[in-house]
């Protein structure tokens, strides 16, 4: 029986999931087998995150399952931990049991990036990032339940915290998850008659002289007046010094307890990069070549956020790493792995560089598109037209275009399900009632009705934890 070349992709991402759709599209039946390595059994369409933290997007819409769009490939979900270039082989340890060791006879190494951490005391400890739907949909339950939380406290030092929400990091993560959180607090507001949307206090820092730099300097000034003209504290040239405890301090003296950190300050390579032995350049990035394979290794290919991609309409420079920048080379990579299989040229990567769009809440946008700028309605307009048209597969594309037309006719949920995040914690409750109310546990609940622990030494019947 002949050798069918393994070609396997490390990560589902933009360049992963898009490589194994031209392949799957162009391979002919057995001409080679195509195993995609992802923890995740999804793709997520990162435009589309702001939006669905919003709730303007169901979140399940803005995921693609790679099981059901890869139809002809192999999926492994697990971490891939280790490249041994010589051996041609992939280490991957999956969920649970022991690792795996995959070979291969191409190589698609997009692991993708990572959210890129500064040594900032507390950090760590108090953010969160804005990469993952997981991320999304917590932030959206966070913030509906600091307004839960400010609604129904007396104690003005925990609702001067709740409504305090600091966003790092003027790009477009930043700027867009800023803009759509505040825009939907905002409307969420009619609900909580004690909270008026001038009580709320929503900042955002940014270490350079500028936001939004993708979309040119006219419209990121345009951006940072309609910002602060809805209320919108941004510093620029600022830094964070330190967040510990929820307690932000910046360098330009600001300081202020805040229960919201959201940290959209760069990305950097995920850490796989590092430990494949592939060489580097001074950012961590995987060295490409112009065809997209990794120099010095014409059997690996590269991608995406993790790779500096020469970019020959600027000599000299790099791609950057965006969305736009991943789906197109992706298709130039899949065309070029199967030109190595079949004995073909290879061409290079060379892109037309289209514009930036940005949502900036309902109804509001801001574009430059072919160079030509647009702001406002218009702009956003076309920031639904143009990701509607790139999200992955017709079945999403109809599920996000019913969840816009369903928003014309209803209003937004402001339900805060903050539970999904500790799904077992009422059962455990249910198993220890008395760490419910720990302060009264001795004392009867309601007059002539005996505390949990006092009815258990009446009846002789062990205790939660004594059954444990």
């Amino acid at each position: 029986m002949s050798h069918i070349p393994r070609i396997l992709i490390v990560g589902g991402g933009y360049v992963g999931m898009y490589t194994a759709l031209r392949l799957q599209r162009r391979l002919r039946r057995g001409e080679a087998r195509v195993t995609v390595v992802d923890a995740d059994s999804y793709m997520t369409y990162q435009p589309f995150l702001p939006e669905a933290a919003a709730g303007n997007i169901e979140p399940r819409h803005v995921v693609v399952p790679l099981r059901r769009v890869l139809h002809r490939c192999e999926i492994v979900n697990g971490w891939a931990v280790g490249v041994d270039l010589q051996a041609r082989t992939l280490e991957v340890h999956p969920h649970q049991g022991p690792p795996r060791t995959l070979p291969y006879d191409i190589l698609v190494f997009a692991p993708g990036s990572v959210s890129r951490l500064l040594p900032i005391p507390g950090v760590a400890e108090c953010g969160i990032g804005f990469k993952t739907v997981e991320e999304a949909i917590h932030l959206r339950n966070h913030v509906l339940a600091q307004l839960d939380l400010a609604a129904s406290t007396e104690d003005e030092e925990i609702r001067s915290r709740a409504l305090t929400f600091v966003f790092v990091g003027g790009g477009y993560a930043g700027v867009e998850a800023l803009a759509e959180l505040e825009d939907m607090a905002r409307d969420a507001c009619r609900y909580f008659p004690s909270v008026d949307p001038g009580d709320m206090r929503w900042i955002l820092v940014e270490a350079t002289g500028r936001i939004l730099p993708e979309v040119g300097p006219d419209m990121g000034r345009w951006t940072l007046e309609q910002l602060r003209a809805r209320g919108i504290d941004v510093r620029l040239n600022t830094r964070v010094e330190s967040a510990e405890g929820g307690r932000v301090v910046l360098d330009d003296g600001g300081e202020f307890d805040s229960a919201t950190l959201v940290w959209t300050a760069g990305v950097k390579p995920h850490p796989l990069v590092r430990a494949s032995g592939l060489p580097l350049d001074d950012r961590g990035r995987v060295r490409a070549t112009a065809e997209l394979t990794v120099e010095g290794h014409p059997a690996v290919f590269t991608a995406g956020d993790c790779a500096a991609v020469p970019d020959l309409t600027k000599p000299g420079e790099t791609c950057a790493p965006n969305a736009q920048h991943a789906v197109r080379q992706a298709r130039t990579l899949a065309d070029n792995v199967v030109a190595v299989l079949r004995g073909t040229d290879r061409k290079a990567y060379r892109h037309a560089y289209a514009g930036s769009v940005a949502s900036l809440g309902l109804h509001r946008g801001v574009a430059q598109i072919y160079g030509r700028k647009l702001r406002g309605f218009p702009a956003w307009f076309m920031h639904r037209t143009y990701h509607l048209s790139r999200v992955p597969t017709f079945n999403r594309k109809v599920r996000v275009l019913i969840d816009w037309t369903l928003a014309l006719f209803f209003r937004r949920e402001i339900t805060s399900l903050g539970a999904l995040s500790d799904p077992r914690k009422e059962f455990e409750l249910a198993a220890r009632p008395e760490s419910r109310f720990p302060e009264r546990a001795e004392h009867p609940l309601q007059e002539g009705r005996p505390g949990p622990r006092a009815a258990e030494e009446r009846s002789g019947s062990p205790s939660p934890a004594e059954r444990r």
